[in-house]
């Protein structure tokens, strides 16, 4: 996906013109390191290359061919001059210190005027940015132009597992999240799924069987009707995502819900009486 957002003022200070910029990959390893590559185009001036902000380390420029090229850093490592060139320049560095890492919630505040592609760990398949959900299914990250965003995601992934008995059958039901959470019930008779928050401003996913709670819904936080993010996960689930305020009971209701009785019972009645009707009125004329 491809967020769109007023470029912030770079008060980096540099030299030389500003380089143009192949492309800009960050690239975040699943141990938590983060390493920067700018793919700068050919030049027959010297260039300046603005740095993300940071703690950088292992900082190098190469050639197309690997060799490298003199490394001239201007300031507090803000920006590096690059000279004239007839091949793309590559500029490389890890970013140390800018993942935090809070009750199991990774979060990295990105800046940067230009587009950039974020790598995301291969195991991770939804984050959220600036505190809206993102799924990833099968992409490797995501790309944001004018880059002003706070990205987070959960490593290791807390789930929790619901599992939801009813008649003969029975539904898995995952709730992904920090935050503590009680009294889960669901209700057939009111076509919800209820649940106990007992921490504040933490994400919350939930992972529905649309066979035992299907849409649309509503959620609400007590007796308030709160925001949420659905996405479909193919054609038997889907995931909702909120973020509530405060604690209190979640409560998720929607339209359909499974049946009391399985839906082979009326048909097994009907076709019975469709047989016994013609023998009864049989019996009678004897």
């Amino acid at each position: 996906m491809v967020f769109t957002i007023i470029p912030t003022s770079n008060a980096q200070f540099s030299i030389g013109s500003e380089a143009d910029q192949k492309s800009i990959e960050v690239k975040i390893s699943s141990s938590g390191e983060v390493n920067v590559k700018h793919v700068v185009k050919p030049s027959n001036i010297p260039v300046s290359v603005d740095l993300f902000d940071g703690t950088i380390s292992d900082i190098s420029i190469t050639n197309e061919n690997g060799d490298e090229r003199d490394l001239i850093v201007v300031g507090g490592n803000d920006s590096v001059l690059i000279s004239p060139s007839n091949q793309n320049s590559i500029v490389e560095y890890n970013l140390d210190d800018v993942l935090i890492l809070n009750d199991n919630l990774w979060s990295f505040k990105i800046s940067y005027p230009q587009m950039v592609a974020v790598i995301i760990p291969e195991e991770i398949k939804q984050v959220y940015v600036n505190n809206t959900p993102i799924q990833l299914g099968d992409n490797k990250g995501i790309g944001c132009h004018g880059c002003s965003m706070n990205l987070q995601y959960y490593s290791p992934i807390p789930k929790i597992i619901q599992q939801v008995e009813w008649e003969e059958d029975s539904f898995v039901v995952e709730i992904i999240t920090n935050s503590e959470i009680e009294k889960f019930n669901f209700d057939q008779s009111l076509k919800s799924i209820s649940f106990q928050v007992n921490d504040e401003n933490k994400f919350i996913t939930i992972i529905i069987p649309l066979e035992l709670l299907g849409g649309p819904y509503v959620v609400f936080l007590d007796d308030d009707k709160i925001l949420f993010h659905k996405f479909m996960n193919g054609e038997t689930h889907v995931t909702l995502d909120i973020k509530p305020k405060t604690s209190g009971e979640i409560t998720i209701i929607g339209t359909t819900v499974i049946p009391e009785f399985p839906i082979i019972a009326p048909l097994a009645i009907g076709f019975l009486m469709i047989l016994v009707i013609p023998l009864m009125k049989k019996i009678n004329l004897h």
